[in-house]
C-alpha cells in the first residue's frame, strides 16, 4: 500500500465537502476521480497533496492517512514561477539540477577509476552507475526533448522568457516539470484542457506506462478509458472505488445500483409480510411467542438501505430551430484564413440537418475558421456563403468567460427584455440556476456556470445553424452527456471544434482536420477516422520492420532507454562473415520480439475478461505481468534496432 486515507472527511466551516473518506493508491496504479462539478474532486487532490487537514473528530482512532515510506507527491498547482525574466529552457531544467549533479559525480568516479582500480573503487562506481541508470540517468536529455515538442514549444520558443507566454502556455511549462520530476504520486487535474488531440493521445500512453502512481481528476472520458485501472467516484459526499477503466466503471455502477435496489425491495417485501404477522397475533394468547419471534427477527435483520438516485441533474431546453433553412446551408471555398500569414486554405459544402466535427493541432486555425465565419475576422482570400433562411447561433469559449458585476438575471434580461420575471426565471432554472442561484454576480460564477449560461441565451433563440468553439470545456460528464443528446437531436445544421474524442465520435458524422496548412474533409465520423489513422500508422511500421523512432518510444512507453554499449573494434574481420552473423542476430531478434509481443497481446486480453474484474488480486498479478512484458519488449526493440543498423552500415 503506497498511500491510504481511512474514515476522513474534509470540511470547510460548517460546509462538510467529503465524508468517510476511504482512499487507496496501490503500487503504480493509474487511478481516475469522477464526479459531477463542485462535488469534492479538486479537495480529495488537495487532501492527498497536504494542502487541506483532515477534519478534527471527538475520537480519531480510527481516522488517518498513512503511506509507504515518504512518497513524493507532485500536484500541478497554480502558476507561480519565482522568476519569469529567464527563459522557458532554464526554469524546465531547473528540474535536472540533481540528476546534473549526480552525472558529474559518476564522471569523477569513472576518472578516479583511471588512477586507482581497487575492489572498492569499482564496486561504488558499478553502484553509482546502476542507480543512475535506473533513474532515467542516460535518457532525461531526449526526454526533456520530447515533451517539449509533444506540448508544441518551438527550440526559438525554448529561449524566450516566462512572462512572454500566455497563461495556457505557462500551464503547460509547468506541467512539463512535474513530469520531468518524476514524483512518486503524480496528481493532475484536468490535463486534457488546452491540449490537442494529438498531444492528448501522447499523453495517454506516456501516463499509461509512467513507472509510478497517477491519480488524475477529468472529464474527458475516453482518455479514462484509456489510463484508468481503477475509478474513484465522488457522489453525494462519499468515495467509492471501483476497478476497471471508465466504461467498466459504469457498467458496474449501474450492476451495482440494480443489485442494491432488487435486494432493498425484497427486504422491503419480507419485512412487511413478518409485520404483519406480528400484528395479526400479537395479542392471541396461543400465537404471542410467534409474534414475538418474528419481531425479533425484524429487530435483529441488516438493513439493507436504499439506494442513492444516480446525481444525474442537469439543464434541459426546446431546442429545435424555431425556422428551417434551406437544404444548401453553406458554401465555402478556397478560403484562406488568418491574420498576418495564411494558416490553412479551406472548401467545403454543407447541407442542411449535417454535423461537422472540426480537429486539429493548436494554432492551425480552427477557431479562426469559425471567427471568419460569423463575421469576426475578414477573410485572407477565397469566398464563403449561407444558404436562404439562416439563423447562426455562435458560441465562443472566451466570450463565456467574461466578467461583470450583473446578476445571472440581470444579464440574461439585457438579451431578452420582452420576458417577464417568471419566464426568464423559468428558462435559467432549465440551465440549473434555481432559486438565490439567478442572483448571483457574473464574476462569482464558476466556468461550467459561465457556459451555461451562454448555452442557455443561444438555445433560447433556437436558431438553425449551430457554430460552437469548444462547447464542453468546463463541463462536468454528466453535462457533456446532456449536450451530446441535444446535439444528436436537433434538426439544424452544426459545426462544431472539439477536443473531447468522445464528445466528436458521438455526435459528427463529417470531420475537417486542419493538417499541416491544410484543412482535409471526411465524410465519415471519428471512428472511421481512428480507424483510417491505425492502418496508416500500421502500414509505415510495416514499411520500416517495425524500426521505432527514439521519441516515439519515449512517448508511447514512457521506459528507460539505455545508452549503447561500445563494442571493441577488431583489428581484422570479414565482412561477409561478419555480415552473416548479424543477420542471423537479427532474425533471432525478430523472432523473439514477435514472440513477446503476442503474449503481451494476450495477456491484455487476459485483464480484460470480465470473470477477473472484480478480483483486485487477479488484475494486479495481470497488470504486473504486462508491465513486465512491455520492458522486455522495449529491450528486444532496442537490440533489434541496434543491430539492424549495424547490418546496414556492413551493406
Amino acid at each position: 500500500m503506497l498511500y491510504q486515507i481511512n474514515n476522513g472527511a474534509v470540511a470547510f466551516a460548517d460546509d462538510v465537502i467529503l465524508h468517510n473518506v476511504f482512499f487507496e493508491i496501490r503500487n503504480t496504479e493509474k487511478i481516475a476521480v469522477v464526479g459531477r462539478n463542485g462535488c469534492g474532486k479538486t479537495t480529495l487532490l488537495k487532501l492527498i497533496a497536504g494542502e487541506v487537514e483532515l477534519e478534527k473528530r471527538d475520537s480519531d482512532e480510527d481516522v488517518f492517512i498513512a503511506s509507504a515510506g515518504n512518497p513524493q507527491i507532485g500536484y500541478l498547482k497554480q502558476i507561480a514561477f519565482e522568476d519569469p525574466s529567464i527563459s522557458l529552457e532554464q526554469e524546465i531544467r531547473k528540474v535536472f539540477a540533481p540528476m546534473e549533479r549526480r552525472k558529474a559525480e559518476l564522471e569523477a568516479a569513472a576518472k578516479k577509476l583511471e588512477t586507482d582500480y581497487s575492489d572498492e573503487k569499482v564496486r561504488r562506481y558499478t553502484e553509482m552507475e546502476e542507480a543512475f541508470q535506473n533513474d532515467g540517468g542516460y535518457y532525461f536529455e531526449k526526454e526533456y526533448d520530447v515533451l517539449l515538442r509533444k506540448f508544441g514549444f518551438s527550440e526559438e520558443e525554448q529561449k524566450k522568457p516566462l512572462r512572454d507566454f500566455s497563461g495556457g502556455q505557462q500551464t503547460k511549462i509547468a506541467f512539463i516539470k512535474l513530469l520531468l520530476s518524476k514524483p512518486d504520486i503524480l496528481l493532475l487535474d484536468e490535463p486534457t484542457n488546452h491540449l490537442d488531440i494529438t498531444t492528448i493521445e501522447w499523453l495517454e500512453g506516456y501516463l499509461k506506462n509512467y513507472p509510478k502512481a497517477v491519480v488524475v481528476v477529468s472529464h474527458d472520458r475516453m482518455f479514462l478509458d484509456n489510463i484508468a485501472d481503477v475509478v474513484y467516484e465522488i457522489e453525494y459526499g462519499s468515495v467509492r472505488r471501483y476497478p476497471g477503466n471508465y466504461t467498466n466503471f459504469v457498467a458496474r455502477k449501474k450492476e451495482n445500483y440494480e443489485k442494491q435496489q432488487k435486494d432493498y425491495l425484497a427486504q422491503q417485501k419480507e419485512i412487511e409480510r413478518l409485520q404483519r404477522m406480528v400484528d395479526r397475533f400479537k395479542n392471541k394468547p396461543t400465537k404471542v411467542s410467534m409474534a414475538r419471534s418474528k419481531q425479533k427477527m425484524i429487530e435483529h435483520m441488516e438493513r439493507i438501505e436504499s439506494p442513492d438516485r444516480f446525481d444525474t441533474r442537469t439543464f434541459h431546453a426546446n431546442f429545435q430551430p424555431v425556422q428551417e433553412s434551406g437544404k444548401d446551408v453553406l458554401l465555402v471555398h478556397k478560403l484562406q484564413i488568418g491574420y498576418d500569414r495564411p494558416l490553412s486554405e479551406i472548401s467545403l459544402e454543407m447541407k442542411k440537418g449535417e454535423k461537422l466535427g472540426i480537429l486539429g493541432g493548436n494554432g492551425l486555425g480552427k477557431s479562426t475558421f469559425l471567427k471568419t465565419l460569423v463575421g469576426q475576422i475578414p477573410p485572407l482570400s477565397g469566398e464563403y456563403g449561407f444558404g436562404t433562411n439562416v439563423q447562426i447561433g455562435y458560441f465562443d469559449q472566451q466570450m463565456a468567460m467574461y466578467q461583470s458585476d450583473k446578476t445571472v438575471l440581470e444579464d440574461y434580461w439585457d438579451e431578452f427584455p420582452n420576458l417577464t420575471e417568471t419566464e426568464a426565471r423559468s428558462a435559467l432554472g432549465a440551465f440549473l440556476f434555481t432559486q438565490e442561484d439567478v442572483f448571483k454576480q457574473i464574476s462569482m460564477l464558476s466556468g461550467g456556470e459561465k457556459v451555461r449560461l451562454a448555452l442557455c441565451k443561444i438555445f433560447k433563440r433556437r436558431p438553425n445553424v449551430l457554430i460552437l468553439d469548444e462547447p464542453t470545456n468546463h463541463m462536468d460528464i454528466v453535462g457533456k452527456e446532456t449536450l451530446e443528446s441535444m446535439l444528436k437531436d436537433y434538426t439544424g445544421t452544426l459545426l462544431f471544434v472539439s477536443h473531447d474524442r468522445y464528445f466528436v465520435k458521438k455526435v459528427a458524422d463529417r470531420l475537417l482536420v486542419f493538417e499541416d496548412g491544410t484543412a482535409n474533409l471526411y465524410q465519415f465520423g471519428f471512428e472511421e477516422y481512428q480507424k483510417k489513422l491505425d492502418e496508416e500508422a500500421a502500414a509505415l511500421e510495416n514499411s520500416y520492420k517495425g524500426n521505432p523512432v527514439f521519441g516515439g518510444l519515449i512517448s508511447q512507453n514512457g521506459a528507460n532507454l539505455q545508452p549503447k554499449e561500445k563494442q571493441p573494434k577488431k583489428a581484422y574481420y570479414n565482412p561477409g562473415k561478419e555480415r552473416s552473423r548479424l543477420g542471423k542476430k537479427v532474425q533471432q531478434a525478430e523472432e523473439s520480439l514477435a514472440e513477446k509481443e503476442a503474449r503481451l497481446e494476450e495477456l491484455k486480453a487476459e485483464y480484460l475478461r470480465p470473470e477477473y474484474q472484480s478480483s483486485y488480486s487477479k488484475l494486479t498479478e495481470l497488470q504486473n505481468e504486462i508491465e513486465r512484458m512491455e520492458a522486455e519488449v522495449l529491450s528486444d526493440m532496442e537490440k533489434w534496432e541496434e543491430l539492424s543498423l549495424k547490418l546496414e552500415e556492413l551493406s
